[in-house]
């Protein structure tokens, strides 16, 4: 079976196609820069990464065509594939499993655009892009929130008016798709079942979020209503009182929408040092960059609380693991976040720790009864995988 996972933003379109039951990636790629002058498409072809400039791609649609000639350099066409999987932000309360797209769904998807309306719209163009290209092939949609279905209502909730809650506001929690994967992965290496462990997951990339994992079910996940909320991120402020939002606005005379824009996209990292990237932060911490430093020991230390907090909801740990771009990539933020966790039983090899950038391997003291992982995450086989789930259902 042939499955086509399409992951489209708002001025990208990520790609992935897998053969199973190998699960062997055949094509992966991006276009980025969907509307502008200078579009580039690089992809990886049996093992060989090349790239292509190509002028004005206007749209999606002429996005999703390039792909399409892509997958001829393989001598395949659409109507050859069993499904085309796509990635959706937000599934809200409707939405809790992997789900075959009609036109019913497609309606339901545009009423969820509040919950998510930088995300869900681009998810849609997608789709309904793809379904042009495509129509007699299925269409499943697989949601970043659909793990976190599993929270107990005392961990979804919001202590708010219950009135506000019929109105869906609750936590959805996001980064589904990573977590469940990394944690099977987890449970493949411990050589365990995944429903007997009990797992701390940490994405930690430009978006970050923390999932506490008992038996293999989500219970708990540092992002909300929004994945605005938890961590510190590279744009995001994470965790922040609430009182903020009236007080810049009564004082400042800022409106809500630049309020929330300067939270979401100027604050985290970016806020505190500059720039929301953690390897551009490291140079300047080389430098002597006291802002840096502290952008840097913020984000450790709130992640530092998260491990404690998630330890302390779950009774018992088995696995820490470090996924994302930086999770995967940047041992001394591993270092620091298990810095003076020893007692509770989190001590991280300084050798182990450094070989790991870039690589799924143990990362802790062969003594140690938890085990700590870097675990590199592959959102796109994890999409792939419930989408063959589903049709083998």
């Amino acid at each position: 079976m042939k499955i086509l996972v399409i992951n489209a933003g708002s001025s990208s379109i990520k790609y992935a196609l897998f053969k199973f039951p190998s699960t062997k990636c055949l094509l992966k790629g991006t276009v980025e820069k969907i509307g502008e002058k200078n579009s580039l498409h690089h992809y990886s072809l049996k093992e060989q990464h090349q790239q292509k400039q190509i002028l004005a791609i206007d749209n999606h649609q002429q996005a999703l065509k390039l792909i399409v000639e892509t997958l001829a350099e393989i001598k395949l066409s659409l109507n050859q594939l069993d499904a085309i999987a796509h990635r959706v932000v937000h599934g809200g309360e409707i939405f809790q499993q992997p789900t075959v797209i009609n036109a019913k769904r497609i309606e339901q998807l545009k009423q969820l655009i509040p919950l998510a309306p930088l995300h869900n719209p681009a998810n849609i163009l997608g789709i309904e892009t793809a379904i042009k290209l495509a129509p007699t092939i299925k269409q499943i949609a697989i949601f970043d929130t659909a793990f976190h279905h599993t929270l107990p209502e005392h961990a979804a909730r919001y202590p708010i008016p219950d009135n506000w809650y019929q109105q869906n506001i609750r936590r959805y929690g996001f980064h589904g798709t990573s977590h469940a994967y990394v944690a099977k992965q987890t449970a493949k290496m411990l050589d365990k079942p995944l429903k007997k462990l009990n797992l701390i997951s940490l994405h930690l990339g430009n978006g970050a979020s923390a999932c506490a994992i008992q038996q293999g079910a989500s219970i708990d996940t540092s992002m909300g209503f929004t994945p605005q909320e938890g961590l510190m991120m590279g744009t995001r402020c994470g965790d922040i009182d609430s009182s903020v939002y009236p007080y810049l606005a009564e004082q400042s005379q800022l409106p809500v929408s630049e309020i929330n824009r300067l939270l979401n996209q100027e604050s985290g990292l970016k806020g505190i040092a500059g720039t929301n990237d953690m390897r551009e932060i490291h140079t300047l911490i080389a430098k002597g960059d006291e802002k840096a430093k502290l952008a840097f020991n913020m984000c450790c230390y709130r992640i530092k609380k998260y491990i404690g907090a998630y330890y302390a909801a779950l009774g018992r740990l088995d696995a820490l693991i470090f996924t994302g771009g930086i999770g995967e990539n940047d041992e001394k933020l591993r270092a620091k976040c298990c810095h003076h966790l020893e007692n509770l039983g989190l001590l991280i090899h300084p050798k182990k720790n450094q070989a790991a950038n870039g690589k799924t391997r143990f990362i802790h003291h062969n003594h140690q009864k938890i085990a700590i992982l870097v675990v590199k995450t592959d959102e796109e086989l994890e999409i792939a995988q419930q989408a063959i789930e589903l049709l083998s259902s």
